[in-house]
């Protein structure tokens, strides 16, 4: 990659004071937010044509690395069905096509093939496709879906008669995408609707086929709009679930009998600051997940039907241990299946319904991702689950809970000569600078010497409480055959290591998951994981500000970053409710329009932070219709960072002109922007071919 003679991308300066506080900030760019503007869609094509004639030189091999990687992906493709109701449902990728095709087989699996929703015929003239789920009638032939073809998640709701093939005349705009629920009658759906301006789910309609959609009955209304909400039929059938909550604040459900479609929904147990609950249904009682009574980490309840507002009434099932997070259960006739989390490992629990015995599946390797699959049947033995590791393909198993007998149906074939024997992968746990342990799995060719030699990509998200599991990527092997380590960072804001992991790296100590990340790359590099002057460090979205708070802590670590949509602007972002999900994440950050809130927010903000120094080779990605960060946040960035900083490093970014938060939606289209990152870290760390 060479930049020079190319004429670096600039933009006018246009100052604009914030003022709170009484505080003033001067933000030269906020006017980059004007999405419809000229002048701010010229500026985002500047930065591409700067790109690409940057990443000239390389893109020969930016070409053979797509080829590659689209040369390990099994073309002709199909999922293992599952069986719902009277079908088996599976879904199979084409030949060359970019989007799946949705299938059912009626009885058995030599049945007649039926195909529900052609995704390549659906996308076509579309520059952006996704399906937001599908839900189907009682009856089996009814099939609710959604489609979005702009990228902000707003879904079309359309309907198919099955038996026809046709679609109905009812079509229902801006809806959630898989927020549908039938009830029993065949012809009453719920769906939830979404606040434009904050894009959050707000409210939910009750629709009758075949009647005006401008005539939908309002059944509930979410009025905090920090709350996220969505709906759903219970596995058992019986109810129709409206969820509303916060993560780390509140949660509560309402409760319809789908036999009842037209009947009012009751609130399962009112909402109170600080509980949070998930309910499942089983017979006549249900069971709840609760961190009730100081029970962090979780425990499970159970309760019986009509007295579920009495807490009185519920018993114990599991209790609250410190060291184990309860994620989730999947409850069936003559079992129960729980879903923990230990050491930043799942462990995957069966419990007879009858004689209370218990075991643990085993699965046998030092770093892995496991996870209950799709179930929906409740009467049977068999326990779909999925299982993969950093050399493990993805892997669908089936499994029955009295002969504990393990069936694998599919493993994901991986072309081109992948032998998982020639990797090894590794888990270790670094000290923190305050003494917390923060795991760390790492992945390498086995000819890759751990001697300190090595080009090492970090990653890490730290956020939500959303854990990052050690799985299995078919692209990342062209890295590590190219002699790269990867390392994936459990740090703080996950919950990989507990409740506790979460509460650690968020608010007013959302600094401890930049630390760790810091902290994990000093150590990598300490032993010899990572050569000292070879060091990249990858993160998206809430992983973005995360790239954007270690360079400015500790630039001089890495030798370039790859920064995709990143959250970058943090107290601007937080302190304009018209933003879309703004005001679902004061949780998260804080809410800036308080004073100590605003501080602590403000001193680690990768926006406000920059300063005039050097930074490493940098990669920013954003997407013009982001729902999620804004596409002028990285805009914005970049033009102040290339304003700031005092080294010659590349500093590079790429806007999707036709997408949002998650890139190119076809999946071959999105190994193109892979491939791109990938060039840009192997040229650095220079490797040619």
């Amino acid at each position: 990659m060479k930049k020079e003679g190319i004429s670096i991308p600039a933009a006018s300066k246009k100052p604009h004071p914030l003022t709170i506080h009484g505080h003033t900030r001067t933000d030269n760019y906020y006017w980059i937010n004007e999405r419809e503007s000229p002048e701010v869609l010229d500026y985002l094509n500047s930065e591409n044509n700067y790109l690409s004639k940057v990443m000239a030189p390389v893109k020969p091999f930016e070409d053979r690395l797509f080829e590659e990687m689209k040369g390990r992906i099994k073309e002709a493709d199909q999922s293992v069905p599952y069986k719902d109701g009277q079908y088996y449902y599976y879904s199979r990728f084409i030949q060359g096509g970019e989007y799946p095709v949705y299938c059912r087989k009626k009885g058995s699996l030599e049945g007649a093939e039926e195909i529900l929703l052609d995704g390549n015929k659906l996308a076509e003239g579309q520059s952006y496709f996704n399906i937001g789920g599908f839900e189907i009638s009682d009856n089996e032939q009814i099939m609710a879906f959604g489609i979005d073809t702009i990228s902000r998640r707003n879904y079309t709701l359309r309907f198919k008669d099955l038996k026809t093939g046709k679609l109905l005349d009812d079509v229902i705009e801006l809806t959630e995408g898989g927020n549908y629920a039938w009830g029993a009658d065949n012809k009453t759906i719920f769906y939830v609707t979404r606040d434009q301006q904050t894009l959050l789910g707000d409210k939910v309609y009750r629709h009758i086929l075949g009647t005006d959609v401008k005539r939908d009955e309002l059944v509930y209304e979410e009025k905090d709009n920090q709350y996220y909400m969505g709906i759903y039929r219970t596995k058992s059938k019986k109810y129709i679930s409206i969820y509303s909550g916060q993560n780390g604040v509140a949660t509560e459900f309402f409760l319809l009998e789908a036999s009842n479609p037209s009947g009012k929904f009751e609130s399962f147990l009112p909402r109170k600051k600080g509980h949070e609950y998930f309910i499942d249904h089983y017979q006549d009682k249900f069971y709840v997940r609760t961190n009730l009574d100081n029970a962090v980490n979780f425990k499970l309840m159970e309760v019986k039907e009509g007295k579920t507002a009495d807490l009185t009434a519920w018993k114990e099932v599991i209790p609250h241990r410190p060291e184990v997070l309860l994620e989730g259960i999947e409850v069936f006739k003559n079992h129960m299946v729980v879903q923990e989390r230990k050491e930043g490992l799942i462990n995957l629990k069966i419990i007879n319904q009858s004689t209370k015995n218990e075991y643990f599946l085993d699965f046998g390797e030092p770093a892995y991702d496991a996870y209950i699959g799709t179930n929906p049947e409740f009467d049977t033995q068999t326990l779909r689950f999925g299982y993969n590791s950093m050399t493990t393909p993805s892997s669908t198993f089936d499994y029955n809970m009295d002969t504990k007998s393990k069936v694998l149906m599919k493993e994901q074939e991986i072309l081109g000569g992948f032998d998982k024997n020639n990797y090894k992968t590794e888990r270790i746990f670094v000290t923190a600078r305050d003494g917390a342990k923060v795991p760390v799995s790492i992945v390498y060719h086995k000819d890759t010497k751990i001697d300190g030699t090595a080009p090492l990509l970090q990653y890490a998200y730290g956020s939500y409480g959303a854990s990052m599991d050690a799985s299995f990527s078919s692209n990342r092997l062209s890295l590590l055959n190219r002699g790269f380590v990867y390392a994936l960072c459990h740090i703080r804001g996950g919950q990989e290591m507990g409740r506790n992991w979460y509460d650690d790296g968020k608010m007013f100590k959302k600094k401890n998951t930049f630390n760790d990340f810091a902290d994990c790359s000093k150590f990598l590099i300490s032993h010899h994981f990572a050569h000292k002057e070879k060091l990249f460090a990858m993160g998206g979205s809430a992983g973005g500000l995360l790239m954007g708070a270690v360079i400015n802590q500790a630039p001089e670590l890495y030798k370039g970053v790859v920064a995709a949509v990143p959250f970058v602007d943090v107290v601007t972002t937080m302190l304009d409710e018209t933003i879309p999900l703004t005001t679902g994440e004061f949780e998260e950050w804080g809410n800036p329009k308080n004073k100590d809130s605003y501080d602590y927010m403000l001193s680690y903000s990768p926006y406000d932070n920059v300063e005039a120094k050097s930074y490493p080779n940098m990669l920013v990605t954003t997407g013009l219709h982001d729902s999620q960060v804004q596409y002028w946040e990285p805009a914005k960035w970049v033009l102040k960072l290339r304003e700031m900083k005092k080294d010659n490093n590349l500093l590079l970014m790429h806007t999707n002109m036709t997408a949002g938060h998650g890139g190119a939606s076809g999946r071959f289209s999105q190994l193109r922007e892979i491939a791109m990152e990938y060039v840009f870290l192997l040229d650095l760390a220079g490797i040619k071919q």
